[in-house]
């Protein structure tokens, strides 16, 4: 379907749509318009509080029930609050909006003239057909993801069946074991109607007006590139980095201290990966900052052991400000898209230990393809050792590394 975009110069005020990711029921429209729905109650609109507080006059929201999943808990409405396998029902759940959201649209004043949507919620490209505007995909993640995503999704009969999947048509051909696949693609089983719901959404991105990505050229320009020539155009942006550390000196790391090191959150509380980070944080003789879980802690007597060289923050942590320090020498990641591009951004020097999700193929871009982090270990199950986890650290962490640029001036 093509879309004459040109008659809405003139009406530079209609609203367009953003609907968030899988986690959340609310729409934010950039509508002037006063939003009816106000008063109804939505867990995850303080999300939104910070967009709404910037542009109190240009955007509004439209607050719709979140739908029933027989696989969903009462009162679940994000999957912070049940963990990754309620992705799926999740996505399921969200689906059952387009026809609210069809009739909202059709009963505006002045309805949006196009829909700006997260990656996964690719329903929502079927629903900008039916309302003949245009959908614009986004996605938190990286371009590089996309293209191994795509290629899996669009094959996954095949594809997804292999011990060891390559992708030739992709820049630096780039192979993969199954086990180290993006986890949703991995887990994918063509028989259950949700995932195969799944799968649709999925390769529904893959015809969007327009793809939108938190990346920038100079970290993924190759992948940009290859996906406008997939898609037969050149709507796909990266419009990242979309966090970034405050003050013009952040960049400028002078000498910091070596043996500091910033360590993600991400899956650190769990049993196996807090055994092997704190035997190597204990063993190192180096300072540290170790943020963990809400809820969970480090093995007992830690703390006490490792004295005033190491700080246990348990729950939230300004990850930008910590990495941004001068201070911080390393940063020790799961390799989450969020942390490696606050990291690259930030000017630390990155340690890789992939261990799930996407976290594999992040890190073979930061790794590999660019040199500009250390893969240090691999795994969820995975216990490195304490000598050899601490050599690679201090290599990587030298002034001579390749990864920091070689010696500074």
């Amino acid at each position: 379907m093509r879309y004459n975009l040109n008659k809405c110069e003139d009406r530079v005020r209609q609203p367009v749509a953003f609907i968030p990711p899988k986690s959340s029921p609310s729409v934010a429209s950039h509508s002037p318009q006063p939003n009816p729905h106000s008063g109804r109650h939505s867990k995850n609109l303080p999300f939104l509080n910070p967009l709404l507080s910037a542009h109190p006059t240009c955007v509004k929201t439209l607050v719709l029930e979140f739908p029933h999943h027989p696989s969903l808990p009462p009162g679940v409405e994000n999957v912070k609050d049940i963990g990754n396998h309620g992705n799926v029902p999740i996505i399921n759940a969200l689906a059952k909006l387009h026809n609210p959201i069809f009739h909202w649209f059709n009963s505006h004043a002045s309805p949006p003239v196009a829909i700006i949507s997260d990656f996964f919620l690719g329903w929502t490209h079927h629903l900008a057909h039916q309302l003949r505007i245009p959908r614009i995909t986004f996605y938190s993640s990286g371009a590089f993801l996309s293209s191994v995503s795509d290629h899996l999704w669009l094959n996954a009969d095949t594809a997804l069946s292999l011990p060891v999947v390559s992708f030739p048509q992709l820049p630096n051909t780039p192979s993969f074991r199954a086990e180290h696949l993006p986890s949703i693609c991995r887990f994918y089983r063509g028989s259950d109607p949700d995932w195969a719901f799944v799968r649709d959404c999925m390769t529904a991105n893959t015809l969007s007006w327009g793809r939108v990505f938190n990346t920038f050229d100079a970290l993924e320009g190759e992948y940009l590139d290859h996906l406008r020539t997939q898609m037969g155009h050149h709507r796909v942006w990266g419009v990242g980095p979309l966090n970034l550390p405050s003050g013009s000196g952040s960049m400028d790391r002078g000498n910091p201290s070596l043996e500091s090191a910033a360590f993600d959150a991400s899956k650190a509380a769990e049993t196996q990966p807090s055994r092997g980070s704190s035997i190597w944080l204990e063993g190192s003789g180096g300072r540290f900052i170790w943020v963990m879980r809400a809820g969970s802690s480090p093995p007992d007597g830690f703390e006490k052991r490792v004295g005033e060289r190491g700080k246990v923050i348990k729950g939230w942590a300004p990850q930008v400000s910590i990495l941004s320090h001068r201070a911080v020498g390393g940063f020790l990641s799961h390799c989450g898209w969020n942390s490696l591009i606050e990291g690259v951004v930030c000017g630390a020097m990155i340690l890789g230990w992939p261990m799930e999700a996407d976290q594999y193929v992040n890190a073979m871009r930061l790794v590999d393809n660019l040199g500009a982090a250390v893969r240090v270990c691999e795994g969820s199950e995975a216990v490195p050792d304490s000598a050899e986890l601490g050599r690679k650290i201090a290599e990587a962490m030298s002034e001579d590394s390749p990864q920091r640029g070689g010696p500074r001036s």
